[in-house]
Formats: structure tokens, C-alpha cells, sequence
């Protein structure tokens, strides 16, 4: 220890020396970091490391292209059943795919990516407008740091954009007003905002359901978000009225069974005395069916059976209907009350289905859409749900059930019954609704089941109710072009 120096005053000497080479090594290490981060390591020979681009994610991105669907093990190869030489037909099919692509898809179809870290602010969801009605766009905004001018774009292909011109103090620049692109340009933030909030978007050609995409850009930075274009609809409503009689009509279809019919029909008068009935009859030789709360309609012979619902449901002025068969029989479990009340309680059911002879048919379809040349791959799966009915454990959601259902009249029509199937239909009606008919079974209300009598016609019926294996070829085709399938399985 050096004379007259104390020992605390040494130790302070210590830690300041230590302190400065802490300090020195901690600028040292700043500097490498620095050097190292932007390419300048070692000598003066060092050259600086190659930079690596960022993946810059766009905006928007096309949907992938359909891929092939795979067919389920027992599936029919529907293409089978075309006759030689279809050549013709394949075109025709594929020109009827692409314009109904081109009827039920539009860019709003596109799938749209949210960047990280983006200051736009904007619609993500919800922004409809009426075809060519000026309609602010609500929710842009630009949230930045501090910079001396600040300039921000919207470009949209199916309108234009508008915004006010703002009075000549206040600095914000617009270009593009009344165009597809629109640039706001201003160097006070809330100056630029306050027009942003005054963007109206207009498009330019009528159409009653598309879309536009906006492109919305600041600097590096893209949003893109979706202005769906659709024309109100009114809507079409029923009196429920104030009982059963106002709230459903039953239907029917019937074919020379004028005993089932007759006995079909006492049995409703037991349990529902005024409820209106509407019977569509192709039979050879009509039979006058008398009563109150009857409506027959004559069709030519034979018409067939989905040529008959449709007529017997275009007459239905109830917000309900009940299709029954024409052998089927009311108990005292043909609770109509029930399935109405179910109907009322859960609006988005369109269908509603019960049990036939203690037995509750139902099933599911398995529905892939394949690609834009061979079509799609379906599967009708008997006995196949979903889940239970939420509120009612006793009901379960599916996508067809049996010939007793309650259906909403008006979403019936817009599926409609194809008339082409004569004697070979029931599930295809379910077929044509997947995906617009929500559909439901009950085990709590039924109709029993007529035993097979012997009559005049039975001989006859049993002609037209069992076809030949050519009308089961002819429904094939009709899946291949109609609904655009390449193999379909019942099971």
C-alpha cells in the first residue's frame, strides 16, 4: 500500500477503474454488434454479408384450385352410365359449370390476408352497399408515427371514390375524386383522417349480389377488404294466424290408390276436422274426391312424382305444409302442433322431419366438390346425423328424412322438385337443397303406415312403382350433368 493513501480511497480507485473498463468493453461490444449486423466482419478485405429479402405475404390471394375428390369405396361411376359418343354432352356440361360458377361466385370468393403490424385501419367485414348507391365507408383511418407528409391510397375495379375537397387552408390534397383510385396526400395526420372518414364508394354497373375489392396503402404497407354489392330484398312474410288450420296445409300426391287416399283422408278428419288438403292426382281415370278443405288438381296421366309435388306445393298459401303419402295414417302421436312448435322455436329449420311406422328414416350426404372436370364425389349415408337439435334432445340436425316432413313453404319452392324424376325420387330433393335446406328429425311425432291392400289397380300401380333398370340409368346421367357428379353412393 502506497504511503499516505488510505485504504478506502484505493478501493474507490478500484471500482472506477472498473467501472471504466466495463464501460470500454461495453462499447467495444456495441460496435462489433454494429459492424456484424451490417455485413462489415473481420478485415479490410471483409466484404459486407448478402442481405436476405423478406417474404413480403400479399394482401389478396386466389383461392388454391379445386383438387379431385376421391369417390367413396362402392361408389357409382356415373360417367358409366353415359351413352356412346358423349362428346357433345361433356362440352355442354362444362360450359353449364362454368356459367354457374360465373352466376354464384365473385371476388368476394377471394381469400384476403391481415398484415402484422399495419397502422391501416378499416372495414374487415360487414361493409354492403346498394348497387350504385354513394355509401360511406366507415372505419378508415391511418394510424402513424410522426412524419412531415403522410399519403395514403384506396383503388377499387367495380366503383369509384369520392371524398370532399377540402377548403384551400387546410393542407390535404386529393387526387382521383370521383375515380377507381383515390389519393389523399396531407402532412397533418388528423387533417388526412378527417377525409378519410368522408370516403364514399359507389359502383358503377347493376348487379343484384357481387362484390368489389378496396385496395387500402400507406407506404410499404397494403389492406385489402371486401365491399359486398347486394340489392335489399323485401321480404316475404305469413300470418301464422291464430290456430293449426292457418298455419299449415297438408299435401299429397296420389296414383290410382283411391282406397289408401280415402282412408289416408278420414284419418286427418279425426284429428284436424278443417286443416286445408291439397291432392295432386295423375291417376288414368280421376276420381272425384269430395269434402270440405279439399283442393284436387288433375295433372295429365302418369306425370310422375316430383312433377306432382311441385304443383301440390305451388298451391300452398300457409307458411307451412306437411307432405304426408297418400297410404300413410294419422294417430294420436301426428302431432302437427309439435313440429310447428319446434319450426317457430329454431326459424332457421326448413325442414322438419317424423317418424313413419315407429321407424325414423333419416340420412346425411357427404358432398365434395372435386375439381372443374370431373365433377363431385357424394355419398348418401342412411342413418348418418349431425347432433342433436339444440333445445331438443329428442330432434337431431340431417341432411334428408323420410316422406313425412313439415317443411317452410317458400324455402321448398326456391329448391323445387325436379320433374324429371318420375318414379325413382325422394333423397334427390335433399340433394338439390344441400346447403340451403337446414333439415331436422323429431322421434316424438309419427304417422303410422297403411298394410299393402289389393285393389282394381294394384297391378297396374305395381307397373309404374317398380321401373325398369333404364329409368335408374336416366337419374345417373341426370346427376352427372345436373348436379355436376362424378360418383355418388347410397348406402
Amino acid at each position: 500500500m502506497s504511503p499516505g493513501v488510505s485504504f478506502h480511497h484505493q478501493m474507490a480507485l478500484c471500482r472506477a477503474a472498473t467501472i471504466q473498463t466495463a464501460t470500454l468493453g461495453c462499447v467495444l461490444v456495441c460496435v462489433l454488434s454494429c459492424l456484424f449486423l451490417t455485413g462489415y466482419v473481420g478485415g479490410p478485405e471483409a466484404k459486407p454479408l448478402p442481405s436476405q429479402p423478406a417474404q413480403r405475404v400479399l394482401a389478396r390471394n386466389p383461392l388454391p384450385s379445386k383438387t379431385a375428390c376421391a369417390c367413396s369405396p362402392g361408389s357409382t361411376q356415373l360417367k358409366s352410365a353415359l351413352p356412346p359418343d358423349s362428346e357433345e354432352l361433356l362440352q355442354r356440361r362444362a360450359k353449364e359449370r362454368q356459367q354457374h360458377t360465373a352466376r354464384t361466385e365473385s371476388v368476394l370468393s377471394t381469400l384476403l390476408y391481415a398484415l402484422s403490424n399495419s397502422p391501416l385501419q378499416y372495414p374487415i367485414q360487414g361493409f354492403k352497399v346498394r348497387p350504385m348507391t354513394p355509401t360511406i365507408i366507415p372505419g378508415l383511418a391511418l394510424h402513424a408515427a410522426q412524419r412531415s407528409n403522410y399519403t395514403v391510397s384506396l383503388e377499387v375495379s367495380e366503383g369509384v371514390l369520392r371524398t370532399t375537397i377540402p377548403a384551400k387552408a387546410v393542407q390535404v390534397k386529393v387526387t382521383g375524386n370521383g375515380e377507381r383510385r383515390l389519393v389523399v396526400e396531407s402532412g397533418s395526420l388528423e387533417a388526412l383522417n378527417e377525409r378519410l372518414a368522408d370516403v364514399s364508394y359507389t359502383s358503377t354497373l347493376y348487379h343484384i349480389h357481387t362484390g368489389d375489392l378496396a385496395s387500402f396503402q400507406f407506404e410499404d404497407h397494403e389492406a385489402v377488404f371486401p365491399i359486398t354489392i347486394k340489392q335489399p330484398q323485401p321480404p316475404v312474410l305469413y300470418d301464422m294466424g291464430t290456430d293449426i288450420n292457418s298455419q299449415v296445409t297438408i299435401t299429397t300426391k296420389t296414383f290410382l290408390r283411391y282406397p289408401e287416399l280415402n282412408a289416408l283422408l278420414k284419418s286427418i278428419r279425426q284429428f284436424y276436422k278443417d286443416i286445408e288438403i291439397i291432392i295432386v292426382d295423375d291417376s288414368m281415370e280421376p276420381q272425384k274426391i269430395p269434402g270440405p278443405h279439399i283442393q284436387q288438381f288433375i295433372m295429365p296421366p302418369a306425370q310422375g312424382w316430383f312433377a306432382g309435388r311441385n304443383l301440390a306445393v305451388s298451391q300452398v298459401t300457409t307458411k307451412y305444409f306437411l307432405w304426408v303419402d297418400d297410404d300413410f295414417l294419422f294417430t294420436e302421436l301426428t302431432k302437427i302442433e309439435e313440429m310447428v312448435k319446434v319450426m317457430e322455436a329454431v326459424p332457421e329449420l326448413d325442414v322438419l322431419g317424423g317418424k313413419v311406422g315407429g321407424e325414423q328414416f333419416y340420412f346425411s350426404i357427404i358432398y365434395e366438390e372435386g375439381d372443374e372436370t370431373e365433377g363431385g364425389c357424394m355419398h348418401r349415408k342412411s342413418g348418418g346425423r349431425y347432433h342433436s337439435l339444440p333445445g331438443y334432445p329428442q330432434c337431431s340436425l340431417v341432411s334428408g328424412v323420410v316422406n313425412f316432413f313439415l317443411a317452410r313453404t317458400d324455402a321448398a319452392q326456391r329448391v323445387g322438385f325436379d320433374p324429371q324424376l318420375k318414379r325413382v325420387a325422394h333423397s334427390e330433393f335433399f340433394m338439390d337443397g344441400l346447403g340451403s335446406l337446414m333439415v331436422a328429425t323429431c322421434g316424438h311425432v309419427s304417422v303410422s303406415h297403411q298394410a299393402r291392400l289389393q285393389h282394381n289397380d294394384t297391378k297396374l300401380y305395381k307397373a309404374f312403382r317398380y321401373p325398369p333398370k333404364s329409368e335408374g340409368i336416366s337419374k345417373m346421367q341426370l346427376h352427372f350433368f345436373k348436379n355436376h357428379l362424378k360418383c355418388i353412393r347410397y348406402g
